[in-house]
Formats: C-alpha cells, sequence, structure tokens
C-alpha cells in the first residue's frame, strides 16, 4: 500500500488519538472545542493505543517517510505514558469524583432533577407564601407543642448563644445531624423504587414541613433567627434533598418505563449511577452538618456576614453542578 493511501485511511484517528492525549496533558482544553474539529469523542483509547502501535511496525516495515514514522512514533510514546502511568493515590479519584463525576452526573439525569426541584421547591415556597396570608393553616400541618418547640428555638428574646437548638453541644449537634440529614437523603432516593410514587411523597412532605416551619415563624415574627441560622447550610441541604429525590425518580423510571432494555437491566444501570449519587449526596450532607452545626448555631453574627456566607454557598455550588466536569476528560 502506498504511504498516501495508507495515511488518508488513518488519518482521522491519529488526529483524534492526538487530540485526546493532548487533552489529557492540558486539562483546560476545552471538550466542545475539541468536539468541533468532529476529532474528539468517546475515544476507546486501549483500543486506538493498539491500532496505531500496529501502524508504526507497518509504517516502518514497509519504508514510509521519516516524518510520518516520527509522527506515530510520537503518538505510541504519549500514549504508552497515559497507558502504563502509575496509580494515583486514592484522594486524587476522590477529588476527582466531587469535582467533575458527580456534577456530571446530576447534569446527564438533568430531566429527574429538574421535576424533583420543582415538587420540593414548589411546594417549599407555596406554603412559605400561604401562611403569610393565612397564618392558621400552621395548625394544619402541625401540632400545638410542635409549633410551641419551634417558637422555643427561634425566639428573638430569648438569652441564647445558639441558634436552632434547645441543647448540646456542637460536636454533639454535628453527629445527630449527619444521621438526620443522610437518612433523609438516603430514604429519599430508596423511595423511588415504588414507581416514583415514594420520592415524589418525601420531596413534598420534606417542601411542605420545612416551608411550613419557615412561613409560621416568619408570619409571627420570628423569621429573623430562623434565616440567620438557616442561610448557612440551606445550600448543600436542600440542593441535596433535591439530587436524592431526582435520583429516585430516576430509579423508579427505570421500572416503569425501562425503554428497549429489559426491567432488571434497566433498574442495574440506573442502580449504579444511583450509587454513585449517593456517595456525593452524603459529602454534600456531611458539608450541610458540619456547617449547621459549626457555622449556622453562632447567635452573635452580624446578618450581613450571615447571610453574605450563605449566598456565597448557593452561588458556589449551583456554580460546582454546573459548571464541574465539563473541561474534564475521562480516565482510559
Amino acid at each position: 500500500m502506498k504511504q498516501d493511501v495508507f495515511q488518508a485511511r488513518h488519518d482521522a484517528e491519529w488526529r483524534a488519538l492526538d487530540a485526546w492525549l493532548l487533552a489529557r496533558a492540558r486539562p483546560r482544553v476545552k471538550q466542545r472545542a475539541l468536539d468541533a474539529e468532529g476529532v474528539f469523542g468517546d475515544l476507546d483509547f486501549p483500543g486506538a493505543y493498539r491500532r496505531v502501535c500496529q501502524h508504526l511496525a507497518l509504517a516502518q516495515r514497509r519504508g514510509y517517510s521519516v516524518l510520518l514514522i516520527d509522527r506515530l512514533q510520537d503518538l505510541v510514546h504519549r500514549g504508552h505514558l497515559v497507558l502504563y502511568r502509575p496509580q494515583p493515590p486514592r484522594w486524587h479519584a476522590a477529588i476527582h469524583f466531587f469535582a467533575a463525576d458527580f456534577p456530571r452526573l446530576v447534569r446527564r439525569h438533568g430531566r429527574a432533577m429538574g421535576i424533583a426541584a420543582l415538587l420540593f421547591f414548589g411546594s417549599f415556597i407555596g406554603v412559605i407564601v400561604a401562611l403569610q396570608f393565612r397564618p392558621e393553616l400552621a395548625h394544619s400541618l402541625f401540632d400545638v407543642e410542635d409549633l410551641a418547640r419551634f417558637e422555643a428555638m427561634y425566639d428573638p428574646a430569648k438569652a441564647s448563644a445558639k441558634l436552632g437548638r434547645e441543647s448540646g453541644s456542637d460536636i454533639k449537634m454535628f453527629g445527630f445531624y449527619i444521621l438526620n440529614n443522610v437518612s433523609i437523603g438516603f430514604r429519599t432516593i430508596a423511595a423511588g423504587f415504588f414507581a416514583c410514587i415514594g420520592s415524589v411523597y418525601v420531596l413534598l412532605f420534606n417542601g411542605l414541613f420545612l416551608g411550613g416551619v419557615a412561613g409560621h415563624l416568619t408570619a409571627i415574627g420570628y423569621g429573623g433567627p430562623f434565616w440567620r441560622f438557616v442561610a448557612g447550610h440551606s445550600a448543600p441541604e436542600l440542593l441535596a434533598i433535591v439530587i436524592s429525590g431526582g435520583a429516585g425518580l430516576q430509579l423508579g423510571m427505570a421500572m416503569i418505563a425501562p425503554g428497549r432494555r429489559s426491567r432488571g437491566r434497566a433498574f442495574v444501570e440506573a442502580g449504579v449511577d444511583m450509587a454513585k449519587l449517593a456517595l456525593g449526596i452524603f459529602g454534600m450532607l456531611v458539608f450541610a452538618a458540619f456547617v449547621e452545626a459549626f457555622w449556622s448555631s453562632i447567635g452573635w453574627m452580624p446578618d450581613v456576614v450571615k447571610f453574605g456566607v450563605g449566598g456565597l454557598l448557593w452561588v458556589l455550588i449551583l456554580l460546582w453542578l454546573w459548571r464541574g466536569g465539563r473541561g474534564a476528560v475521562h480516565a482510559p
């Protein structure tokens, strides 16, 4: 085979491999820019590396030009460094998961996440607004004892250094918040197994419950301490609940509408993604528990600092879920 024919036949896959290796060496290379050139996608790196090794051997045996052989040798050398590189430390994999894999997975199931957000935030905001016009509706949501407990925890006149709690040290409450928050998140995911109904119920229940507390306290003039308490940890906690609900809905849909796959296969594939989502949700809820125990409860902090930190966390977490992993390259 003549060199020009050989080169024309394989040039596209050489360029694809070259672009893939370049993107690994330079993580800031935008994946969409590489896609626009038509040379980057879901590359089977081990297969591409074996083929370029074969092409190099053929080029050397057939006596092709030095330029072509040098080009193929460069690809083989760079590919060898990637394929046989030492395994990175485990903490590298953990950082990559939370920085890139988890937000990418959330976006992959964006439709389910959007429905979960509508169910949770719709009920949450709706009941807050309703209670400002009809404060007596709080008695339809809570017992008198519960309302009295909420009011005692957030009484503006209460001479307490801690917000949002009746007693307990920061360490003790940190453990309590982890147990409580993680159990809610995992129950929301698991409830989706029952044809999505369980996840819908948990999302609506939590939206109505949290919105009911917020709406009642705001309506009676106790909103200041309450909002100062929840401002810091609201972003990781509420968004983790929404992601849990989206994961549960996706799990339920695998059972209801598996498409061309069998229900068993659809459920297994969905379960793999849900397990990964559960790990990310766990991380978000542990972080939320830490903020809630050690930051949110501080009563003397000025409002501008409390709400400023809370707003910053909302922006950073939403930005992470929106942009995280967009420029990352999948490992082979």
